[in-house]
């Protein structure tokens, strides 16, 4: 049990009806799970309002209520709180209930459209090989050292955090290393932590159906900047037009990566192949088994946290060579009939167009280049018809199918992608609403030393149809197609 007011320590309060010397079990903001002499946190979502199950959680045994509008009826023995924001309130009472973890290890935050994923979990990767004990906040994945949790949000909820940050200081963590999404800064799930770097990879289009603007969307990820304290450190993409903006205002210590611009951590391509990467960081040669300029990139942001993290700059590098690939993330294999297949998270037109560039670059021109390409449903509509615009301009061959339709209609999704494909690109064009048979169709068309790019899902392992999840997973299917074939 905890007493009230200690979990309510830096909280904006406005009012307090009741007392706060009062013993609560623990936080919640989902009605549903209260049980005797829990605090509910009434939290105002896209879908409903926590405000309106405020009755429900006292009949279940709430003891006490943070709210930002008192209820009409004031229940006898209950304590309310009227807060200015009950998402900021929820960060710091979560980090109190927890005894504040993140000011006990090394958290750092990766954000950006494109990359956050595969840095954070290199991250993780790097220091583990270095002999830490280490923790991870990624959209595949949470770990507590050597123990791997489900991840069912790119950033969870305040609560969520603090309870892995705990589990991680009592396991001996000493660096934890987060994807920060720009739904979870503008929900103040970050707020209350302490971090001691933030990292920004790239800015494009994407979650335009939450932010209402590209500029909103932009001024999200600049303040999880703006709130750094000065201990910190800033680490930013300058070649991306956005990488200067994000250190405008930061009192962090500013530090930059590029491969075009001058900067504080720098790169050169000398060669790229499907096996990897060979790159001049500053001044010393490094071979790494990641793949594409975008990588080159990410290595470049892992090399820099290292480094401002106290390693030495020749360990980082020795370190970074030896890193394998995550999950999902330009995965590939080669058929027993010499038929690449390559799986990839991209799902915003960045991203795939970086993807099929990075394959453009590494191909011969001798083979055919073979894309399923499909857009979620429920979210930002915008971007539909550019992605298949750009699977169309980048392929010789582009077929179109179901993401995670959700509950939308795929056929109306495909349309919608339909339009931005360009007259002369139409023969070029297959639409295919069932994903397997899209995927089937595609190694069926593919002879060898052909490249087929299955991209959006990555290392999901569903696909969303209904509001139901369905197993399915494009390695494994594209796995068991080619071995079908080869038979």
């Amino acid at each position: 049990m905890k007493i009230l007011k200690d979990i309510l320590y830096k909280v904006a309060i406005e009012s307090v009806t009741g007392s706060t010397e009062i013993d609560v079990h623990k936080i919640e903001f989902d009605s549903r799970k209260i049980e005797a002499n829990d605090v509910f946190v009434a939290i105002r979502g896209s879908l409903s309002d926590g405000h309106d199950y405020i009755e429900k959680a006292i009949q279940l045994g709430a003891v006490a209520i943070i709210c930002d509008a008192l209820p009409e009826n004031i229940e006898k023995g209950v304590t309310y709180i009227k807060v200015k924001d009950t998402n900021t309130a929820l960060a710091f009472m979560a980090a109190n209930y927890f005894g504040n973890p993140s000011e006990k290890l090394k958290l750092v935050g990766v954000t950006g459209t494109n990359g956050k994923t595969t840095i954070a979990s290199l991250l993780f990767q790097l220091f583990q090989k270095a002999g830490f004990k280490v923790g991870l906040l990624s959209t595949v994945k949470i770990m507590v050292d050597e123990t791997e949790y489900k991840a069912t949000h790119t950033t969870p909820d305040s609560i969520t955090i603090n309870h892995y940050l705990n589990e991680m200081i009592e396991a001996g963590v000493t660096h934890c290393f987060m994807e920060v999404s720009s739904h979870g800064i503008h929900q103040k799930r970050t707020e209350a932590l302490h971090f001691v770097g933030g990292v920004f990879t790239n800015l494009s289009h994407d979650h335009l159906d939450y932010h209402s603007t590209f500029a909103e969307y932009r001024d999200v990820k600049k303040s999880f900047f703006d709130s750094l304290p000065k201990t910190a450190f800033a680490l930013s993409n300058i070649d991306d037009k956005n990488g200067p903006v994000m250190l405008q205002n930061t009192v962090a210590r500013k530090f930059t990566y590029a491969l075009k611009s001058y900067a504080d951590f720098k790169a050169i391509i000398l060669e790229s192949q499907l096996s990897g990467l060979l790159l001049k960081v500053n001044d010393n040669e490094v071979w790494v088994k990641l793949i594409g300029t975008f990588n080159a990139y990410n290595v470049l942001a892992i090399y820099g946290t290292a480094v401002e993290l106290g390693m030495d700059s020749l360990e980082a590098l020795r370190l970074l060579s030896d890193l394998e690939s995550v999950s999902g993330r330009f995965q590939y294999i080669v058929s027993a009939g010499n038929i690449t297949a390559i799986v990839d998270y991209a799902h915003t037109p960045d991203a795939l167009d970086n993807v099929l560039k990075t394959i453009g670059d590494i191909r011969t021109k001798n083979e055919q280049l073979i894309t399923v390409v499909g857009c979620g449903g429920n979210r930002d509509k915008t971007k539909r018809p550019i992605m298949a615009k750009i699977a169309t301009d980048l392929s010789d061959k582009a077929i179109l199918t179901s993401d995670n339709p959700r509950n939308e209609d795929p056929e109306v999704i495909l349309d919608e992608m339909e339009k931005g494909v360009e007259a002369h690109n139409y023969k070029k064009l297959l639409r295919i609403t069932d994903r397997k048979q899209a995927i089937k169709t595609a190694c069926q068309l593919a002879q060898p030393n052909d490249i087929v790019l299955i991209a959006g899902k990555g290392h999901e392992t569903y696909q969303e149809i209904n509001g139901v999840r369905h197993h399915f997973d494009d390695m494994e299917t594209v796995k068991e197609i080619l071995d079908q074939l080869n038979k």
